[in-house]
C-alpha cells in the first residue's frame, strides 16, 4: 500500500490515527453525554455539540496562522496535542450526577471542549500541510490523490475502535454496579426528577427499572443512583482519549525528522513562486478554492448528523444492536458510529483500484468532478432515512409514551445501509478535497488554505443543531428530506463550476 509514496506518509497516519482514535471516543459519546449529564431536553446539547464541532474546524483556520507566521508547523502540531490531553482529562474526572452546581460543571466541561477544539486546530491543519508538502516532490505528484486517500484510510482505522471500547468500558461500570444497560433510562430518570415525565413514561420508567435490576421501591432513589452510575461510565470512557493523545505524540516526536518542515519549502520557493505564479494566478487560485469551501457547507452540515440526528435516531427508534463479549457487553446508539469509519477502511482500497482502473481505461474524471458526485450519493443516502423512517412517532409522541418497544422500533440495518452510502460519499469528498487543497494552494498560503477548508467544515458543523430542531418539531421522515435538498444543491452548484475549477488545478 505504501510502496512507490514518500516515506514519511506512514509515520504521520499513525499519529493521526492516534489522534483520531481519541477525538471519536469523544464523538461518539458526546451528544448523548451532554443530554444525559445536564439533562437537555430539547437542543440545548445539540446547540453546545454544534458550537464545539465548529470551533474545532474554526480554529484549524488560527492554527494554520500560526504555524504559517512561525515557521514552527512540527512544534505547532505537538502543542496540539498537549492542548488536546488536558482538555480530555478535564472531561474524564468524574463528578455527581444529577449535577448540583450546575454552573461550575457546564463551565469545567465546555472549558475542556474549548481546549481539546483548540488543540485540534493546531494539530490538524497543519499535519494535512505537512503531508501534502511529501508530494511536492515531482517523483511522488502523481501519487497525491492515492496518499492521501491512504491517509484518511488509517485516520478511520482509529475511528473504527474508539466508539466500540467507549461503549464496552461504559457497560461494563454499568454492570460492575449491579445494573444493566438500557438505553431509555438516563433520559427517563431525568424527566422524572425534574418533574416532567409523564405518566405513561412513568409507568415505563418502573418496568425499565426492575428489568435492570432495581431492588429499591423507591424509584427516586434509584433515578439518582443509576443516572451517576451511568455517567461515570462515560467519564471513564473519556480517560481513553488520554492514552490516545500520548500515543500519538509519542508516535510523531519518533518520526518528526522523516518529514518535510513546509516553512523550509516556501523559503525555497519564494523566487520561483514570484517567477512561475504570478499575482493573476494566485488569486484564481484562492478563488477557486473559496467557491468549492462556500459549496462543502452544505455538505457537511449534512454528513456530520451521524453524531447529531443520526445518533438520536438511532437511540430512539432503532433496534440497537447487541454482542456480549462476557465481561461486558457492546450495546448502544454509539456503536452505530463504528460502520463509518470501518466502512472507510474498507471501502479505500475499492475506491483506489476503481478510480486507477478508470485512469487505466483513460477515463479521468477531475477532482472536483469527483466531490460533485459524492455530494450526489450523500444525497441518496439521505433519500434512503426518509424512505425508512416514514410512518414513525414524532419526537413528542414518542416522548409521552416513555420511549419506544423493540417491536416498534425500525431495523438497524436501516442506519448501518446509510453509513454505507455516506461513507462512499465521504471518499469522493473529504480525502479528495484536501489533495485539492494541498494542490491548488499557493505554497505560501498552504497552512491558511488547510485551514479555510476546514473552516468551511466548522460552518457546516455550526448549523448541525437545525437538524435536532427539526428532528424534534417535524415527522422524522421530513427531517431526512432537509438534509437531500441541501446535498443536491451542493451537487449542482459544483457541477455548474466544474469547468472553471478544473482549469485553475491544471
Amino acid at each position: 500500500m505504501f510502496k512507490n509514496h514518500p516515506k514519511g506518509l506512514l509515520g504521520a497516519a499513525l499519529s493521526n490515527m492516534g489522534e483520531r482514535f481519541g477525538f471519536y471516543v469523544m464523538m461518539a459519546i458526546l451528544l448523548l453525554f451532554l443530554n444525559n449529564k445536564f439533562g437537555f431536553a430539547g437542543s440545548q446539547g445539540a446547540i453546545i455539540y454544534s458550537v464545539f464541532y465548529a470551533l474545532i474546524y474554526i480554529l484549524a483556520l488560527v492554527g494554520g496562522i500560526i504555524a504559517d507566521k512561525t515557521k514552527k508547523y512540527k512544534t505547532t502540531i505537538m502543542v496540539g496535542l498537549v492542548l488536546m490531553s488536558v482538555g480530555y482529562l478535564l472531561l474524564s474526572i468524574p463528578t455527581p450526577t444529577p449535577v448540583q452546581n450546575m454552573p461550575l460543571i457546564l463551565a469545567i466541561t465546555i472549558i475542556g471542549l474549548f481546549s481539546i477544539a483548540f488543540g485540534n486546530g493546531l494539530f490538524k491543519g497543519n499535519l494535512q500541510a505537512v503531508v501534502g508538502q511529501l508530494y511536492d516532490n515531482p517523483k511522488y505528484a502523481d501519487k497525491r490523490e492515492t496518499g492521501f486517500q491512504i491517509f484518511y484510510m488509517f485516520i478511520n482505522i482509529g475511528a473504527m475502535f474508539a466508539p466500540l471500547l467507549a461503549v464496552g468500558l461504559r457497560n461494563w461500570w454499568v454492570v460492575s454496579k449491579g445494573y444493566q444497560f438500557n438505553a431509555d433510562l438516563p433520559a427517563l430518570c431525568n424527566q422524572h426528577l425534574n418533574g416532567t415525565i409523564s405518566p405513561e413514561a412513568s409507568t415505563r420508567l418502573s418496568q425499565l427499572a426492575t428489568e435492570v435490576g432495581n431492588k429499591s421501591a423507591d424509584i427516586t432513589a434509584f433515578a439518582n443512583d443509576y443516572l451517576n452510575i451511568f455517567m461515570t461510565g462515560y467519564h471513564y470512557s473519556f480517560a481513553l482519549a488520554i492514552v490516545a493523545m500520548i500515543t500519538s505524540l509519542v508516535i510523531f516526536i519518533t518520526i518528526k525528522k522523516t518529514l518535510p518542515d513546509p516553512s523550509l519549502k516556501v523559503k525555497k520557493d519564494t523566487h520561483a513562486s514570484e517567477v512561475v505564479m504570478d499575482a493573476k494566478e494566485v488569486k484564481q487560485r484562492i478563488y477557486a478554492l473559496l467557491a468549492v469551501f462556500g459549496v462543502v457547507i452544505f455538505f457537511w452540515f449534512s454528513f456530520h448528523q451521524n453524531g447529531q440526528t443520526l445518533t438520536l435516531f438511532a437511540n430512539d427508534y432503532t433496534r440497537l444492536l447487541k454482542l456480549d463479549l462476557g465481561f461486558t457487553t457492546l450495546e448502544g446508539a454509539e456503536v452505530f458510529q463504528t460502520f463509518n469509519p470501518m466502512f472507510v477502511v474498507l471501502l479505500t482500497p475499492v475506491i483506489i483500484a476503481f478510480f486507477g482502473w478508470l485512469k487505466a481505461k483513460n477515463i479521468n474524471i477531475s477532482t472536483p468532478k469527483k466531490i460533485g458526485i459524492g455530494m450526489g450519493i450523500a444525497a441518496s443516502a439521505f433519500a434512503v432515512m426518509a424512505f425508512g423512517s416514514f410512518g414513525l412517532p414524532t419526537t413528542q409522541e414518542r416522548v409521552a409514551m416513555g420511549g419506544l418497544t423493540d417491536a416498534m422500533r425500525v431495523t438497524p440495518f436501516l442506519l448501518i445501509g446509510t453509513y454505507l452510502i455516506l461513507t462512499v460519499a465521504e471518499l469522493f469528498i473529504s480525502p479528495l478535497g484536501i489533495a485539492f487543497v494541498s494542490k491548488v494552494a499557493p505554497p505560501q498560503y498552504q497552512g491558511i488554505m488547510q485551514g479555510l477548508w476546514l473552516t468551511a467544515t466548522a460552518l457546516g458543523n455550526q448549523l448541525l443543531f437545525i437538524g435536532v430542531i427539526f428532528y424534534n418539531s417535524i415527522p422524522i421522515w421530513a427531517t431526512w428530506v432537509i438534509f437531500i435538498v441541501a446535498c443536491v444543491i451542493s451537487m449542482f452548484t459544483m457541477l455548474l463550476m466544474l469547468k472553471w475549477l478544473e482549469r485553475v488545478a491544471k
